[in-house]
């Protein structure tokens, strides 16, 4: 089992590394395309959808994002950027203590469409970030594994205090909060010692734009929303009684287990992003 995990960790690293610095963009488009079909066909299932249905449905949401994202320039990005933090924030944040709706109820199939339209706009933010620069676009994602990594051994080390226990019974307030300290100190010191190669990312934008304080609160803000986009995937997976969203990655589970986390941060982090 962990041989296979780390070969597809390896193969998933080595098309990633390829299509962002391979300088061609049709590539990159339909990479984006492939993960993007198969994480809105994982969600539809995750709402009681058929295998079939869900791939039906998912082509449909793929072609609207392809027109509405990737072939126009004056897509309005900010307000879906925001769109989607809202949701987030009035929507899918206070299920995390009401739970979900049943999987027949008409409230479900609705969070079933808001939570695909927040894929898309997930999306949406890696094409934004992308076009800055690749190295950009691993910036803003990095906060994300960093935080997933530091709160992994955290919790190992020293939780005891469970996070959400009903939901995911493995996560730790001592896990999360590591994982955020494990964010702030890497990216200080990526302020501090990064040098000129580091200069286009994303904690560097901040820091120049909001000085240290700013930049420290944006990055607990994003942190606190990888978290989110975690315990929100688990409970849908624990409803729907499934211990992955799909077994497409060998070892990892499906496309929405490895970008659970970015749902809610990445549109976040490019709302931010824009307005400075």
């Amino acid at each position: 089992m962990l041989i296979t995990r780390i070969i597809t960790a390896v193969v998933l690293l080595v098309i990633l590394l390829a299509v962002l610095f391979g300088g061609y963009y049709p590539a990159f488009v339909a990479v984006v395309l492939v993960f993007l079909f198969a994480a809105v066909t994982e969600c539809f299932q995750l709402f009681g959808r058929s295998r079939k249905q869900a791939a039906l449905i998912a082509a449909v949401w793929v072609a609207v994002f392809a027109y509405a994202f990737l072939f126009n320039p004056a897509a309005p990005f900010k307000f879906w950027f925001a769109f989607s933090s809202a949701i987030w924030l009035f929507r899918f944040v206070p299920t995390l203590k009401t739970g979900l709706p049943a999987m027949e109820d008409w409230r479900s199939s609705t969070m079933g469409m808001l939570y695909a339209v927040t894929i898309i706009v997930t999306f949406a933010a890696i094409v934004v970030f992308f076009k800055q620069s690749a190295v950009f676009l691993l910036s803003v994602m990095a906060l994300v594994w960093i935080a997933d990594i530091g709160a992994y051994f955290s919790g190992k080390a020293f939780g005891k205090r469970k996070l959400a226990p009903t939901i995911s019974p493995g996560k730790s307030w001592e896990g999360a909060i590591g994982g955020g300290i494990a964010v702030l100190v890497l990216s200080s010191l990526v302020i501090l010692f990064g040098g000129p190669w580091l200069l286009d990312t994303f904690v560097v934008q901040l820091h120049s734009h909001l000085g240290w304080a700013g930049m420290l609160g944006v990055l607990l803000v994003l942190t606190a929303a990888s978290v989110v986009g975690d315990l929100f995937e688990s409970q849908l997976k624990r409803r729907a009684g499934v211990k992955d969203s799909s077994n497409l990655l060998p070892g990892h589970g499906g496309v929405l287990d490895r970008i659970d986390a970015l749902i809610p941060t990445l549109p976040l982090a490019a709302l931010i992003h824009l307005a400075l």
